[in-house]
């Protein structure tokens, strides 16, 4: 019996690994890709990458888009109540679960467990609790290519926005980083691979800061630095 499940797509390593094992396994059906976008800037949530190219990344892959529109300052129910909305729209065409690519951060699997089951599905993590060394040298060795978009500057230094992960980039993190950057540390942007039909053509712009605040209740900001892309056609 085949599982059809709708995809958690960031556009991001993680989201490539997760897919390509799914899309490896003959009783999962991915009806979609599902993409959580601030409507405003047009950008994927905390990626920072641009619709346009977003787009383009999923036309490479040959799956159709899905996407929760989000405005700028959304709270946690107003964000639960759009995606419950959204997910309740798949379950009537038959979807059953909801894949992601989450690795070790047992929090955020439990929510994301608990709010599927009030819209009556079920998760799956195709990565769960693997080895993070192991995994980013899977997804090199597989031949997925992919670019740092977002740095968490209490983390990383901003030099590391705009680099390609390689296996040189892994050898220059400091020790108290995730190889995949699980807490946060930064995010991608993959553009070639062995689930893409082609390689995503883009050009790099500059690189934006943006501060944000911790919590409600402090004001302690934290810097990120996002690398700007933009989709090159005609290439």
């Amino acid at each position: 019996m085949t599982t059809k499940a709708i995809f958690n797509w960031s556009g991001g390593k993680d989201s490539a690994l997760a897919l390509y094992k799914c899309l490896s396994d003959p009783k999962i059906e991915i009806s979609s890709l599902l993409t959580s976008v601030n409507r405003e800037v047009e950008r994927i949530s905390m990626h920072g990458v641009r619709m346009s190219l977003l787009e383009e990344q999923v036309r490479c892959l040959g799956l159709p888009l899905s996407i929760l529109s989000l405005p700028n300052e959304v709270s946690m129910d107003t964000y639960d109540a759009l995606m419950h909305e959204t997910l309740k729209k798949h379950v009537n065409s038959g979807v059953t679960h909801s894949v992601f690519g989450d690795i070790f951060l047992e929090d955020l699997k439990k929510y994301r467990e608990d709010r599927l089951k009030q819209a009556g599905l079920k998760g799956l993590f195709p990565l769960w609790k693997m080895d993070t060394s192991e995994l980013i040298y899977e997804f090199l060795d597989r031949g997925f290519k992919t670019i740092v978009v977002a740095i968490d500057g209490s983390k990383l230094d901003k030099s590391f926005a705009g680099r390609v992960l390689d296996k040189d980039f892994l050898k220059d993190l400091p020790p108290n980083v995730d190889p995949c950057g699980e807490n946060g540390e930064f995010h991608t942007f993959v553009y070639e691979g062995p689930i893409f039909k082609e390689t995503v053509h883009f050009e790099k712009g500059e690189v934006v800061a943006k501060k944000y605040a911790l919590s409600k209740e402090s004001d302690e900001k934290v810097t990120y630095y996002f690398q700007d892309l933009a989709p090159l056609k005609n290439v």
